[in-house]
């Protein structure tokens, strides 16, 4: 039951309403995450899912992207977000982004520290994409942690939008 309001446990979006200046920038920052983004999906949906078994959301466990068959995205990318260092599905770009995703979400401060990372990032990924990627990590760390710490939507699946 969320920590915030009456809302039902499939509600993902009525908390917007509770700060409606901010809760309105997050949307904007959502929307600009899923439909701006510079990474190729399959990079991005690893990074997202890596993040979200981190925190523990069942919202972004269960989130998925109406566009990614197209893009090479199916369940077996989700499955093995544990095995991101090992299973042989992943593409060494995609292995790197789930990384930093990882890492961004459970030792920040290693993970700037380390220039064997930074090495090995910069051979796959430009500091655009880069940047697109820390971005990304930074809006899911937190949409995540708000949506599982208030107990907001814990039992919704959602497709994003296919892009027009």
């Amino acid at each position: 039951m969320s920590r915030i309001g009456d809302f039902p446990d499939d509600d993902v979006a009525g908390w917007l309403l509770k700060s409606p200046d901010i809760g309105g920038a997050m949307a904007g920052f959502t929307h600009a995450v899923y439909n701006q983004n510079r990474l190729p999906m399959r990079v991005r949906e690893l990074a997202r899912i890596v993040i979200a078994h981190a925190n523990e959301c069942a919202v972004c466990i269960n989130t998925r992207d109406a566009d990614g068959a197209a893009a090479g995205v199916d369940e077996e990318l989700y499955d093995h977000a544990h095995e991101w260092r090992t299973w042989s599905g992943y593409s060494e770009q995609e292995r790197i982004a789930a990384e930093f995703a990882h890492r961004f979400a459970t030792g920040h401060t290693e993970l700037r520290d380390d220039e064997d990372f930074w090495a090995r990032a910069a051979e796959h990924y430009s500091d655009e994409l880069l940047t697109d990627l820390a971005l990304s990590c930074a809006m899911w760390v937190g949409m995540g942690r708000m949506l599982r710490t208030l107990d907001i939507g814990q039992t919704c699946a959602l497709t994003i939008p296919a892009r027009a």
